[in-house]
């Protein structure tokens, strides 16, 4: 394997985010291999979104590092919309734009960012749609759809763009229990396919088929990492054990 290929995709150092006087993340390392899925987990406050939101630069760091490929992440401008765009990003809100059909959605940025001609941004759109199992609802409005298939579209219009890695911010946190599964099915699949992932969930049951490895964060640090097994069947600190004894009795 060659030096590029075996450095991580996404690296972390020595990471801090304050907002005033409180730490959101303190001294967080991790490194993110090529084609790894890496769930993130822990109570709410520990910092897992803000550690999401940091990655793409949504949240500007307090000092440390984040690196993407090798690159620091750019302070504005051009190079920061270009890092944006190889970066895919999936909300807990959808974040659709109401007033464009599905089909406009997902085209969007590849024609106006990557600058793809239409017909090209189109004919990569359906074949998203068919992948996230919408490829009837090209037409449709956002308001027409359910939250399930909402951010399946919005799956498919972060993977319109091609990205090098993905981010997924509690993804099912606002969907009716029967809709998560649809949703899960599709990250499920694009981890299968080797899609570089980071994934704050609270869905445990993703965490243990899709994951390779689990995050467990709490006051803003790691607290512990590991394989799904081991993190699930053999907890090494007081704190994930408390957390799952809670979690996995539901």
């Amino acid at each position: 394997m060659s030096p590029a290929a075996a450095a991580p995709l996404v690296s972390l150092r020595n990471v801090e985010k304050h907002y005033g006087s409180v730490a959101a993340l303190t001294d967080v390392n991790l490194d993110v291999a090529r084609g790894e899925v890496v769930v993130v987990i822990g109570p709410s406050g520990s910092g897992k979104s803000t550690l999401c939101r940091c990655i793409n630069r949504l949240e500007t760091i307090t000092s440390g590092e984040i690196t993407i490929d090798g690159q620091p992440l750019p302070p504005e401008g051009r190079e920061l919309a270009r890092l944006r765009a190889e970066v895919g990003m999936v909300f807990q809100s959808f974040n659709l734009f109401g007033h464009k059909n599905v089909l406009d959605n997902i085209t969007m940025a590849p024609m106006r960012v990557g600058r793809v001609p239409r017909d090209q941004a189109q004919q990569r759109a359906r074949e998203l749609l068919e992948r996230v199992g919408l490829a009837n609802k090209a037409s449709a409005m956002p308001a027409q759809l359910s939250g399930g298939q909402q951010q399946r579209i919005a799956i498919a219009r972060a993977l319109a763009m091609r990205p090098k890695l993905m981010l997924f911010d509690e993804p099912t946190s606002a969907l009716d229990p029967e809709m998560i599964n649809e949703v899960l099915a599709v990250m499920v699949e694009l981890a299968a396919e080797g899609m570089t992932m980071v994934v704050v969930t609270h869905e445990m049951g993703f965490a243990r088929q899709a994951a390779n490895r689990v995050v467990f964060m709490d006051a803003g640090q790691i607290v512990e990492s590991g394989t799904p097994q081991d993190f699930f069947d053999h907890p090494q600190t007081d704190r994930a054990r408390d957390f799952l004894s809670k979690v996995l009795t539901h």
